[in-house]
């Protein structure tokens, strides 16, 4: 078993000054929000090296992770970044001023608006993306390999009531 940790100390606290609770469901989400904490960090410093905000990295990557040709509907990165469509149209103005993306009229019919990566947006996604992962594998230092499967096993069954049909 782990050393004790502060999550330890907050529990037995808990349970000596309210015996009548059981504060147990603590032990898990009181360290994933720790731990949210240092990804959020990670994710800040990795981005930031490259001038990107979280929503802009967010809306970077879906299209990269798009393929060629790296577009997508407006409504399509809606669906992919769970944002309203004024914070969307927002993240995306800012791109278009920094060059990242591009709008274009989609093939067929021009009344329908596509959000296209720019060779300048797949060079910083691709950047951010890297640095990410180097950091987030750093964060993980502390399992093996097969801990690292469990884990994910779980965070997935434990998300699954959250998560919409196909998305």
């Amino acid at each position: 078993m782990a050393d004790s940790d502060e999550v330890d100390r907050l529990v037995a606290a808990w349970r000596r000054e309210r015996p009548d609770l059981d504060p147990e469901p603590m032990q898990v989400f009181s360290r994933l929000s720790r731990l949210a904490r240092h990804l959020e960090l990670a994710r800040r410093a990795a981005f930031s090296k490259y001038g990107l905000e979280s929503g802009a990295f967010d809306v970077l990557a879906a299209l990269r992770r798009s393929g060629e040709p790296y577009e997508l509907t407006p409504g399509l990165l809606l669906a992919e970044t769970m944002v309203t469509s004024g914070t969307m149209t927002n993240r995306v103005d800012r791109l278009v001023r920094d060059g990242y993306v591009q709008r274009a009229a989609a093939v067929g019919d021009r009344r329908v608006v596509r959000v296209r990566l720019t060779e300048s947006g797949k060079s910083v996604v691709d950047a951010a993306m890297a640095d990410l992962l180097r950091r987030e594998t750093e964060l993980l230092t502390g399992l093996s390999d097969p801990q690292r499967t469990e884990l994910a096993d779980l965070l997935r069954a434990l998300a699954a009531p959250f998560e919409t049909p196909g998305g």
